[in-house]
């Protein structure tokens, strides 16, 4: 990455506002994110978390608001930045191997037309073998249980060698043995001073997973690190009555209300 003064943000945003057919999905949104943190994008459903990377990713138009990446636009940093979608939004049946797909991660380092090189298929396998999954490189991608489809999700992501992560759910659908392997993954990057911004729904889990915490319905709710932000008052204001107020954020999900798994 460009040598950059430590004082500029990870993100910066001001009066970010977004709507589908007219109906305001996010709303004024300004915020500041530090650099090298793993940071939860947290709300209920429908308040806009993944809306919120995909206009900073490009992928859907704002209605108004100035983005920043790095103190740069998009455009600008753009193979620094590796996103990572919702595995329902892929199709799985297109006919590519594992490796295909983790490959295409070093796209953004090739030139027009450029096929890829040894060492960009050098980069794919290792990235593969830091997902546990180099046994599968040739296993078309459909084949794969949920927990596999994720971790070649990750593998294209680290291929690609940026130093800004978007993860959306990447915990859905997942058993416990890759989630847990995930989250050990996300902890290494940051410790390498990358940053990884994921969308997340489990409340029981996120002060264990995230330095950081945006809390989001509609509009900017709280912002800081994890234990600032996990409180009764805030998580209060962001989920309204689906909360029951409790002392300990641990306990703030009661099951019968408020799963923490969400049902799909």
């Amino acid at each position: 990455m460009d040598n950059q003064n430590d004082t500029t943000p990870l993100l910066a945003i001001q009066h970010l506002s977004v709507s589908y057919a007219q109906k305001p999905v996010l709303w004024d949104i300004n915020l500041e994110l530090p650099r090298g943190k793993v940071i939860g994008i947290i709300g209920p459903n429908g308040a806009g978390k993944s809306t919120f990377i995909k206009a900073i990713m490009g992928l859907v138009s704002i209605d108004n608001g100035s983005i920043k990446i790095f103190g740069k636009s998009l455009e600008e940093v753009r193979k620094q930045v590796s996103y990572v979608p919702q595995r329902n939004s892929v199709d799985w049946d297109f006919p590519a191997s594992v490796f295909d797909v983790v490959l295409m991660g070093r796209y953004a380092h090739l030139k027009l037309f450029q096929r890829p090189r040894q060492i960009d298929k050098d980069i794919a396998m290792q990235a593969l073998e830091q997902v546990e999954m180099g046994h599968l490189a040739q296993r078309q991608i459909g084949q794969l249980s949920g927990g596999q489809q994720q971790r070649i999700f990750l593998a294209r992501a680290l291929a690609q060698e940026a130093d800004l992560y978007f993860m959306d759910e990447p915990f859905v659908g997942v058993d416990a043995a890759t989630e847990k392997s995930i989250v050990s993954l996300l902890r290494q990057l940051a410790n390498q001073g990358k940053s990884i911004i994921v969308v997340h729904h489990d409340l029981q889990t996120a002060s264990q997973y995230f330095d950081w915490a945006v809390l989001l319905n509609m509009r900017l709710v709280g912002i800081g690190p994890i234990q600032d932000v996990l409180t009764t008052e805030l998580l209060q204001a962001t989920y309204g009555g689906r909360l029951t107020i409790l002392s300990e954020v641990g306990d703030i999900v009661e099951k019968d209300e408020f799963p923490a798994k969400e049902t799909y």
